[in-house]
């Protein structure tokens, strides 16, 4: 399909962003909607940056990729850092190289904080300086655990509580000097963002699917990418060197597995851990979502003939924004 953007209303660089929770099945429909818009798509994902990390990131392959160019997979080893300011460097760039071509960027994936930190063109840069707050709050997640952090935030802050997973230290502890050093929750500081003007002429599309056969699909992925050899892929990464403490570790799947290899809980327990972690995920990406404004829900009980019918709604709603 050749279709033309011939929007002479609004300037600003147009963005399609699809997102929705963990399995919810955002692959395949993000191929077939690039191939239609002349698209190149930029992955919104914190694991799928990471090389050799393929199995528990759900990381497409170039199969299924089907020629269409893909951007932020594969770019960093495992072991180094990933954030939200490097994840928002890193596709402002590949836009650029998109938009160059005449192409249009379409932003895939689950990660609801990169998605808004690009939409908004938020600056999420920190202070490098290691603070002695900073450290005060790593040595007590250390010493008595990341659930005492998460605890010490759900007191100043339960909205950015439910939002961050008490094994998201970083976020944790960003929430709780943010707070010290400002008086103010940083879940206010975010809402406040969230009501910015969009940096783009943007279609942002939510895909979702009933609960039951969501979690049904989330089970049938961790079982699936064991059978791919999710604990070799995890040993492999043990053996480079990698540790829990890393980023890349921190990754659902990854950690409960290198807990597994470290001889902490059994294979069974981890399966467990990562299937109810996974769901418990995929609910706070809802959450997220759905405080988001502007947005264009897909559900997919609501497309009988699945891809292909949700795939011509979508095109609809992009001549109509981009079209006006």
């Amino acid at each position: 399909m050749n279709f033309q953007f011939n929007n002479n209303t609004d300037n600003r660089p147009k963005l399609i962003i699809l997102t929705g929770p963990t399995a919810v099945g955002k692959t395949n429909l993000s191929i077939q909607l690039a191939k239609a818009v002349n698209g190149e798509i930029i992955s919104a994902d914190s694991m799928q940056v990471y090389k050799h990390m393929d199995i528990g990131s759900a990381k497409i392959t170039p199969e299924e990729m089907q020629g269409v160019p893909h951007h932020l997979i594969d770019v960093l080893e495992p072991w180094e850092d990933f954030n939200v300011v490097a994840f928002k460097e890193y596709c402002v760039k590949a836009m650029e190289e998109i938009y160059a071509k005449g192409r249009i960027p379409i932003l895939v994936g689950g990660t609801g904080f990169y998605i808004q930190a690009v939409l908004r063109d938020i600056d999420f840069t920190e202070n490098d300086d290691d603070t002695a707050y900073r450290r005060e709050l790593a040595n007590l997640a250390e010493t008595e655990g990341q659930q005492k952090l998460h605890d010490m935030l759900r007191e100043v802050d339960a909205l950015s509580a439910e939002a961050i997973p008490p094994g998201n230290v970083k976020r944790v502890i960003r929430a709780l000097e943010y707070y010290k050093l400002t008086g103010e929750p940083i879940s206010a500081h975010n809402e406040r963002e969230r009501a910015r003007e969009n940096a783009y002429n943007a279609c942002y599309f939510v895909l979702n699917d009933d609960r039951d056969k969501l979690y049904e699909r989330i089970e049938k992925r961790v079982d699936i990418m064991l059978e791919q050899g999710l604990v070799d892929e995890v040993k492999r990464l043990k053996d480079m060197g990698c540790r829990r403490g890393q980023t890349g570790m921190q990754g659902l799947g990854y950690k409960e597995i290198l807990d597994f290899l470290d001889d902490e809980c059994s294979l069974e327990e981890a399966v467990y851990l990562i299937k109810r972690d996974t769901r418990h995920f995929a609910k706070r990406q809802l959450t997220w979502f759905r405080r988001e404004k502007d947005v264009i829900w897909l559900n997919r009980p609501e497309f009988p003939d699945g891809d292909e019918d949700i795939l011509k709604y979508m095109m609809e709603m992009i001549e109509r924004r981009f079209n006006k």
